[in-house]
């Protein structure tokens, strides 16, 4: 049934443990949407039939005497209500309150530019080096500071991000120059990447394979370039060895 609403609603692939939650609400209002859309034209029809000139030569100044649309209004708010009251809010709050332990998780710094997607991780000590905004610049996105030893064995991508399944990824998100909007359509996460800020979302991928990232938010002329970034979800086996190949290559500040 699932798989059918994914087709039906051309919804990309699902990866995330959590992204079934976003797939049933949006099938929820798109149920509600199609419901109201049959419901108003077969009410549209009704009229046209029911009160066209040949049956009521004389209009009614009077009008409608019961309150039936006025009980449908309350039935269709109310639908509304419960889908953001038991399912959206639910959902959202689950994903910004229930953060999951960083012991337990892959963490990760993402920070957008113009036009592509940069990741950092931490190295074999497991600890990210100092950054300092000011030290922000064109080979310095992170504003990585130099005199951290714990900086020299961290290790920073472009483009590509690798993360390993079935573990929760945490990820602080931000930008270098104008507002972003990180978006990974099969992890079903999107979030603002904004200068000055720091912003941290988390996601549980559960199937391996390589999935496309998208900025959600026009950005500049060359806002299409940043779906060249992907996200390679893999074992943990694989992961590790991708990590350990790029330790020590990464980039030099001083």
């Amino acid at each position: 049934m699932n798989q059918l609403m994914e087709r039906f609603l051309g919804l990309p692939p699902l990866a995330s443990e959590h992204g079934q939650g976003v797939n049933d609400l949006i099938s929820y209002l798109h149920w509600l949407m199609i419901i109201l859309f049959v419901g108003w034209l077969c009410y549209f029809g009704f009229v046209l039939w029911r009160f066209n000139r040949r049956r009521n030569a004389k209009a009614d100044p009077v009008g409608v005497r019961n309150h039936a649309s006025s009980y449908l209004e309350i039935v269709v708010a109310g639908v509304e209500a419960s889908l953001l009251l038991f399912v959206a809010i639910p959902l959202w709050a689950q994903r910004v309150d229930q953060f999951p332990s960083q012991d337990e998780s892959t963490v990760l710094h993402i920070a957008a530019q113009q036009f592509a997607w940069n990741a950092r991780y931490a190295g074999a000590d497991g600890e990210f080096g100092r950054q300092d905004r000011a030290l922000v610049s064109n080979d310095n996105v992170f504003g990585i500071d130099p005199a951290d030893p714990k900086s020299r064995d961290d290790v920073q991508v472009l483009n590509e991000i690798h993360v390993p399944v079935n573990k929760p990824v945490i990820a602080y998100v931000t930008s270098k120059d104008v507002i972003h909007s990180l978006k990974i359509p099969a992890m079903r996460v999107t979030q603002d990447a904004t200068p000055g800020l720091r912003v941290p979302i988390w996601f549980k991928p559960v199937k391996e394979g390589r999935y496309q990232i998208y900025c959600a938010q026009l950005c500049g002329n060359g806002h299409a370039s940043m779906a060249q970034g992907f996200l390679v979800v893999e074992s943990q086996e694989a992961y590790d060895r991708w990590l350990a190949s790029k330790v020590g290559a990464a980039t030099s500040f001083e």
